[in-house]
C-alpha cells in the first residue's frame, strides 16, 4: 500500500503542472453547465414559482373567497404568489411585461351573476412564454367555476326543501371543495432535476470521465518514457503499480465532482441535495468512471491510442446515460441499454435524492459500484499484458 500511495503522490504532483487536467476537469464542465442554463434555463423554468396578478373589481364575496380562500390557498405550497393591483391595464401590464405569468380578471357584478343563477366567468389573461403557468391559471379558475356551480345546485335543491343558504356558505363551499395541490409540484413523485442542477449535474459527470484518464493512462505513459521497466524491475508488486494509477484516478475524481457540486450551487443556483447522499453518488461515480477508463488503457497499446478510445467510451456512455438529453425516457430498447451507463444511475440517484432521504440513493450507488467492481476486476486481469507489451 506504501508503494501506490508513492506512486499516487509522484503522478499527482505531475498532473498539477499540467494545465490540461484543469481544463478537463474543472473549466468545461462548469463552463458549459452555465451556456446550457443561459441559453435553456427557461425551458420549462415557469414552473417553478409562478407570479399572478389579481383584479378584483366585484368586491363581493365569491371574488373575495376566490382571492383569499383559492388563491392564497395554493400560494402556501410556494409554487405560486399573488399580487393585487387596482385595474385591469395595470394587470395586463405586468403580463405584457413578463413580470407576472398571468392574471386573474374578476369583474364587477361576478358575485350577483353567480347567486341569480346568470353566466359569470373569470377572465385570465396570460403570458405566451408562460404557457404552464397560464394553464395552472385557468385550471384554478374553472375548478373554482366548476365547484361553484355544483355548490350553487347543491344549495337550491335546499331552498325546495325550506332551507336557506347565504352567499358567503355558498363562495366557502365552493372554496372548501377545491383540491389545494392543484400547483403543487411533487418533485419526489416526477423525480427530476430542476433545469440548472441537471445540466451541473450532466456535465460533471460526462467531464468526470475524462478527469480520470489522467490516471490510469499513466500506465501507458510509464512504458512510453521507459520508467515502467524501472518500476518492474523495482521490489514494487505489480498490484501496487496499478493500484497507484487507480488512486490518481480516483482522486482526480473526487476532486474535480467536488469542486464543480460547490462551484454549479454558488454560482448558478444548483440544488444537489443532502450532501452524504451527493457523496456517495460522487464516490461511486468516480469508482465507476475509473474502472472503465482503466479497462480501455489496459487494452490500448499506446498513450494516444488509449486517449482516442476513452474519449469513444466516454461520449458513447455519456450519450446513453442522459448527460446530454433524457435518453431513458425514450422507452423501449433504448431504455434499457441505458441502463448500463453509470451517469445514468448518477442523475437517477440525484433526482431520487430530490425527496431528502439519503437512502433513496442507494440503489444508483449500488448499480455503479458493480459497474466499477466489474471494470476494475477487468483491468487488473489485462493490466498484466499492458505492462508486458
Amino acid at each position: 500500500m506504501r508503494h501506490a500511495l508513492l506512486i499516487a503522490a509522484r503522478d499527482l504532483r505531475e498532473r498539477a503542472r499540467d494545465r490540461t487536467a484543469y481544463v478537463l476537469a474543472f473549466v468545461l464542465p462548469l463552463g458549459l453547465a452555465g451556456i446550457f442554463t443561459l441559453i435553456l434555463g427557461n425551458v420549462g423554468g415557469d414552473s417553478e414559482l409562478f407570479r399572478y396578478a389579481v383584479v378584483d373589481s366585484d368586491r363581493g364575496v365569491i371574488a373575495t373567497t376566490f382571492t383569499d380562500e383559492v388563491l392564497r390557498g395554493a400560494a402556501t405550497s410556494g409554487a405560486i404568489e399573488i399580487r393585487t393591483v387596482s385595474s385591469e391595464r395595470d394587470a395586463r401590464a405586468l403580463v405584457d411585461n413578463g413580470e407576472a405569468t398571468a392574471a386573474f380578471l374578476l369583474p364587477a357584478g361576478l358575485t350577483e351573476d353567480v347567486l341569480a343563477g346568470r353566466a359569470a366567468r373569470i377572465g385570465v389573461v396570460g403570458d405566451v412564454d408562460a404557457p404552464t403557468g397560464t394553464q395552472v391559471a385557468r385550471s384554478l379558475a374553472q375548478a373554482y367555476a366548476d365547484r361553484l356551480t355544483a355548490a350553487r345546485r347543491a344549495v337550491a335543491a335546499t331552498l325546495h326543501s325550506g332551507l336557506a343558504a347565504s352567499p358567503a356558505e355558498l363562495a366557502a363551499e365552493a372554496a372548501a371543495s377545491l383540491p389545494r395541490v392543484v400547483v403543487a409540484e411533487d418533485t419526489t413523485a416526477t423525480r427530476q432535476l430542476d433545469p440548472k442542477t441537471g445540466y451541473a449535474a450532466g456535465m460533471a459527470v460526462f467531464f468526470l470521465f475524462f478527469a480520470v484518464q489522467l490516471g490510469v493512462t499513466g500506465l501507458l505513459e510509464e512504458r512510453r518514457l521507459g520508467t515502467m521497466a524501472r518500476l518492474l524491475a523495482a521490489p514494487v508488486r505489480r498490484s501496487s503499480i496499478f493500484a497507484g494509477k487507480l488512486l490518481t484516478s480516483v482522486v482526480i475524481g473526487v476532486l474535480s465532482m467536488t469542486v464543480l457540486v460547490v462551484a454549479s450551487s454558488l454560482l448558478m443556483g444548483a440544488h444537489w441535495g443532502n450532501p452524504a447522499g451527493v457523496a456517495l453518488l460522487v464516490v461511486s461515480g468516480v469508482l465507476a468512471a475509473t474502472g472503465a477508463m482503466a479497462v480501455v488503457a489496459a487494452i490500448a497499446k499506446t498513450a494516444g491510442q488509449a486517449s482516442g478510445w476513452q474519449a469513444v467510451v466516454a461520449i458513447v456512455l455519456g450519450s446513453l446515460g442522459g448527460a446530454f438529453f433524457p435518453v431513458g425516457q425514450a422507452g423501449g430498447f433504448l431504455e434499457i441499454l441505458s441502463l448500463i451507463a453509470p451517469h445514468r444511475w448518477f442523475l437517477r440517484g440525484l433526482a431520487d435524492l430530490a425527496g431528502g432521504e439519503v437512502t433513496a440513493v442507494l440503489p444508483s450507488v449500488g448499480a455503479m459500484t458493480v459497474f466499477a467492481a466489474v471494470t476494475c476486476t477487468a483491468a487488473v486481469l489485462l493490466f498484466r499484458k499492458a505492462v508486458q507489451r
